[in-house]
């Protein structure tokens, strides 16, 4: 990837790094703000099924995103030309890979990562979601000093595999590990190394753990972290063979994130006409080839990637004709997805059909926590399940909510019971889903733990 090249008005500045699933590029937006491309490899993006995937893991990232900020890398938007595929996102450099390459993370912003990093995972897996491929190659660092998750669900839909919870908390556990090795030895490191441990009782726990050995992390937060990764330039990578580039830069793109649905309340710049609201829409009753494909296949496109030539800009004739012409193909493809919208055939609801809730084995000592897990299986559609969590110590239940994505048949609903004081103790949650339920009636399960002080 060269520098000059622009991809959907966003130019390239010459600076890469290599990713499992493609090359990065820092890169600087048509209004100046810095940015970030993933060219994907165009090997994993060969087939119609691997880009339906993709579209729907980065449309699942802007509508989770729509909700406001949770600590994932901001998509700007998807977009594709023939063969190659795009990511435009917010500033995708420094990784924390390259901040302990140039020996620029110390032990609080090490802290810092982890705990932000915990956060943002207990937020995806709270709306139903995994990441798939944590590592710290894929932690980045913001404009702010803020902990970013990025690439998250793409390697895992580009394979098309699952990705889990119990996946993410494994990985996380391993970055804590890799983090405590490079501070070396000390309190710092040995507080790091007990939070990767704390991890086997869930993210929630490894990061209080984190929370309670502040006093060993001295300046932690994100300043350190902003001063840190600033200037760091990302780490170069060989440019792109000057037939790929040119590749890109003579064809033409569109954006893949086009289905209109303003309930989502997204407002993000796409190629064609620098607003797109939602991802294409796909299930029961579209056709086998998807607009998606059909686009991918025909090279049907607006002027949306472009080489920076030394003979200036088109003539004005020929660029009215383009504008005109790409104007025209846009109100032909959002006719057609309209249509293929309104034939589409009602989907399946959601619903709960089972709920096992899982306690602590071991006797919870003086003032500790019991972590509660109640594990929901549902057919896998999208939807909202209402539920409560009952505890025995007669604390009043709060009913709340839970959004599931399409294709999640498993859901984890966790429960954090503090309890004080001395003395032995018995305690038993239950956690009742209200509905949906394949029944119509609430199901529920229950388990206990015991308490001694």
């Amino acid at each position: 990837m060269r520098e000059g090249v622009t991809v959907a008005g966003h130019r390239l500045t010459g600076r890469t790094r290599p990713s499992e699933v493609g090359t990065w590029a820092d890169a600087v937006s048509p209004d100046g703000r810095p940015s970030g491309v993933l060219r994907f490899d165009p090997l994993a993006v060969a087939t119609a099924e691997a880009r339906e995937r993709l579209v729907a893991a980065v449309g699942a990232d802007v509508r989770l995103h729509g909700g406001g900020p949770i600590g994932l890398l901001p998509v700007i938007d998807l977009v594709a030309a023939r063969d190659e595929v795009w990511l435009i996102t917010a500033r995708a450099t420094p990784a924390v890979a390259d901040l302990m390459a140039a020996g620029r993370l110390d032990s609080s912003g090490a802290a810092t990562v982890l705990l932000e990093s915990a956060q943002a995972l207990l937020s995806v897996h709270a709306a139903g979601l995994a990441h798939g491929a944590l590592h710290a190659g894929t932690v980045v660092i913001g404009e702010n000093g803020s902990v970013l998750l990025a690439e998250r669900g793409l390697l895992r839909a580009l394979r098309g595999e699952h990705a889990s919870a119990e996946q993410d908390v494994a990985a996380w556990a391993a970055l804590a590990g890799a983090l405590a090795a490079n501070c070396g030895q000390g309190p710092a490191a040995a507080a790091l190394r007990r939070a990767s441990a704390a991890a086997a009782h869930g993210l929630a726990a490894a990061r209080d753990t984190l929370l309670a050995e502040r006093e060993a992390f001295p300046g932690m937060g994100r300043d350190r972290l902003a001063h840190a990764a600033h200037g760091l330039a990302a780490t170069a990578t060989p440019e792109l063979p000057a037939g790929a580039a040119a590749g890109s830069a003579g064809g033409e793109a569109v954006t893949l994130l086009d289905l209109p649905n303003a309930a989502d309340g997204l407002d993000l710049p796409n190629a064609a006409d620098g607003r797109g609201d939602v991802m294409m829409r796909f299930g029961p009753g579209v056709p086998t080839e998807t607009t998606a494909a059909q686009i991918w296949r025909a090279g049907q496109t607006s002027d949306a990637i472009t080489t920076t030539h030394a003979g200036g800009p088109a003539p004005r004739r020929r660029r009215r004709r383009t504008t005109a012409w790409a104007g025209t193909l846009l109100l032909a493809i959002l006719i057609a997805a309209v249509i293929l919208w309104l034939r589409q055939t009602p989907g399946v609801p959601l619903a709960v059909s089972d709920v096992d809730v899982k306690a602590p084995k071991k006797t919870v000592r003086c003032d500790g926590k019991a972590d509660f897990v109640g594990v929901v299986t549902t057919n896998g559609e999208a939807g909202t399940i209402r539920y409560l969590w009952i505890r025995s110590d007669d604390r009043k239940p709060l009913e709340q909510e839970q959004r599931v994505s399409s294709g999640d048949t498993s859901v984890d609903l966790p429960l954090h019971w503090k309890v004080t004081g001395s003395g032995s103790f018995k305690g038993t949650a239950t956690l009742r889903v209200l509905s949906p339920t394949t029944t119509g009636k609430p199901i529920q399960d229950k388990a206990s733990f015991t308490y001694k002080c």
